[in-house]
């Protein structure tokens, strides 16, 4: 299922990046950056990331809460994916305005 990507607000910009605030959220989307698209298994991300049950189970909803990750059932596993639309978003939410006080010339 494809999503549809819509310029962030302020506000959610800001949701976003507090998901962000945690070094072990950080590796755990970076991971997951790494393997697309095909994704990881929670235990797969676990041993990359060195995060394991509950602690790692938290740190996924809080991401997948902010749009930047995706999962998905595989049988009996659970496979997540970094959702690259999401964080292209952001990323271009932060650079939209990135020369805006330079003028035309410099883009």
């Amino acid at each position: 299922m494809k999503r549809t990507t819509t310029p962030l607000d302020t506000e959610h910009a800001a949701l976003t990046f507090a998901a962000l605030g945690s070094e072990q959220r950080l590796a755990v989307l970076r991971a997951l950056v790494r393997a697309r698209p095909a994704g990881l298994s929670i235990g797969a991300l676990g041993a990359r990331c060195g995060i394991t049950g509950s602690t790692l189970t938290f740190h996924i909803k809080i991401l997948a809460q902010a749009g930047l990750v995706k999962q998905e059932r595989n049988g009996r596993r659970i496979i997540c994916a970094a959702d690259t639309a999401a964080i292209r978003g952001l990323s271009d939410f932060l650079l939209a305005e990135c020369c805006a006080d330079q003028g035309p010339d410099h883009g």
